[in-house]
């Protein structure tokens, strides 16, 4: 079987330092991959280069068998979506967020309404959508985020830290919330986190990350279990806060 996504030699660059570098990386249909590491691993830039808002120094990006490294076409881009930490809702009100992608789009207005509508609900803020964004809590304007995201029906979704600003209880409901809604869509989601806990629960498999480089990837129960050298020190970290 293809692979959705095919990372080959892909190299990041600010300047002269290196940010990221992955020699081989596979991203199946259906997958939900979570990547973890410390501080300045390279876990946004690595997302930002799989959706194509950050150019490569060199490298290839290969959607199924078509290479996307620097396509920017209308067609690849709505292939997919992202939610970052910071929602980034547009100054008008729920509603609005959350069916502008589709009146860029031009669908017609019913369609819109029933895409709008349907999303609201998954997420419990359909009784949100005349409020302004900027009233919002931060569970709140994260779950319009994400209905925003998922209602242009991407084929991978990319979130990049996006429970990590939310108390715990927020983030909890949430995560059951989406977790639901991806396994619902079987939507391939690449998931950025540096909370154990969220991966753990999220995850398919886990791909970790330290100073730019790619130290092991895998099943996420097996990696948990039985990290690699180069990993250990890391993973072990962690288990030792959850003891």
């Amino acid at each position: 079987m293809i692979p959705l996504i095919t990372v080959k030699n892909l190299e990041v660059r600010a300047g002269k330092k290196v940010l990221l570098s992955i020699p081989h990386f596979r991203i199946h249909e259906g997958e939900v991959l979570g990547i973890m590491g410390p501080n300045g691993a390279g876990k946004s830039t690595f997302i930002k280069a799989l959706s194509l808002l950050e150019r490569p120094e060199q490298g290839s990006i290969l959607l199924k068998d078509r290479d996307i490294t620097n396509d920017m076409t209308v067609e690849i881009r709505r292939k997919f979506a992202v939610a970052m930490q910071q929602p980034l809702l547009l100054d008008m009100n729920v509603y609005q967020n959350v069916a502008i992608g589709l009146k860029l789009r031009k669908l017609p207005r019913q369609e819109i309404k029933n895409k709008v509508d349907h999303w609201l609900e998954k997420f419990h803020v359909s009784h949100l959508a005349k409020k302004h964004a900027f009233t919002l809590s931060g569970g709140e304007a994260q779950r319009v985020n994400l209905a925003r995201a998922m209602v242009l029906d991407p084929e991978v979704l990319f979130l990049d830290e996006p429970f990590s600003a939310l108390d715990f209880p927020t983030k909890v409901q949430l995560l059951k919330d989406i977790k639901s809604i991806i396994q619902q869509t079987n939507t391939t989601t690449v998931f950025v986190s540096h909370d154990l806990m969220e991966l753990k629960y999220m995850a398919d498999s886990l791909a970790i990350l330290i100073d730019g480089d790619l130290k092991q990837s895998g099943p996420t129960a097996e990696v948990l279990s039985s990290p690699n050298p180069s990993a250990a020190a890391f993973i072990n970290q962690w288990k030792d806060l959850l003891k």
